[in-house]
């Protein structure tokens, strides 16, 4: 599934291209993804984009008319093409601009969507998520307030949207093991000194990642189609049986949440 990194690699992929410009018309050729396709996402015609903001894992495309709100799912992707290109398998959802171009949403398992948000209202999907770890309101003081009492592990702690937005699978993974943190630790017992030392780690990881492309995944390109490359310097997600890169002991791999969590068993605690 596109993380954090990968969904705003996406923005800046396709915020320069569509910014500004005037939505001609909208096309919905399979409005059938997670949740069906709201008739009133037809409103961004004949608007411009104002700005292409991102909130957690999701792309807010803005206009006085109101928010486009894209999700790309497990499998989804975007990509800006001349309007006149021919449509791929799995091109459910189009843009066409005043530019020439078309913002196209591709998903082959259609668990991504495509919402509406009136103007000056919060769609529901919103409603109940935590802050951006890129800004200043998530800090260790956050984490440590949170956790207190908590005894779910600190790898399913962080990755909750409800107390920070984007901290996903593969980013808790490498966080977790430069931060020297035990994945399966009790959030609850974590020392705020802990907090203070993984807090900044998980930002540089997040930033990392975007500077560099985004993760590369099986289903995940950016807007021109070229895949991230952040996962050529992955440390421990992904390399169960390989040798630890700090002391070569031997990674391990458990399930987390039903997801695959790596880590070392000598260098975190």
């Amino acid at each position: 599934m596109p993380e954090l990194p990968e969904v705003e690699v996406s923005r800046l992929g396709i915020e320069p291209h569509i910014k500004g410009r005037t939505v001609e018309e909208v096309r919905i050729h399979n409005g059938r993804l997670r949740w069906p396709v709201p008739e009133e996402v037809a409103q961004l015609e004949r608007t411009a984009i104002l700005a292409v903001k991102r909130r957690a894992k999701y792309l807010l495309l803005e206009s006085e008319a109101g928010t486009g709100i894209l999700h790309l799912g497990m499998s989804g992707n975007l990509r800006v093409v001349e309007k006149n290109e021919p449509l791929k398998k799995h091109d459910h959802v189009e843009l066409l601009f005043d530019n020439g171009l078309a913002l196209r949403l591709n998903d082959p398992r259609r668990f991504g969507a495509f919402l509406w948000q009136e103007p000056d209202q919060q769609h529901s999907c919103f409603a109940k998520l935590g802050p951006e770890p890129l800004t200043d309101l998530f800090d260790a003081n956050h984490l440590y307030q949170a956790s207190r009492g908590k005894k779910v592990a600190v790898k399913q702690f962080i990755m909750d949207n409800h107390v920070v937005v984007g901290v996903g699978n593969i980013y808790a993974n490498e966080s977790l093991f430069k931060a020297g943190i035990h994945p399966k630790r009790e959030a609850g017992k974590i020392s705020l000194a802990r907090y203070q030392k993984l807090t900044p780690i998980i930002k540089e990881t997040l930033a990392a990642a975007i500077e560099q492309g985004g993760t590369t995944l099986k289903d995940f390109a950016q807007s021109d189609g070229k895949p991230g490359y952040f996962a050529q310097e992955l440390l421990v997600y992904g390399r169960k049986g390989e040798p630890c890169v700090q002391c070569e002991t031997i990674l391990q791999e458990i399930r987390l949440g039903q997801r695959s969590t790596v880590y070392c068993t000598k260098c975190q605690r």
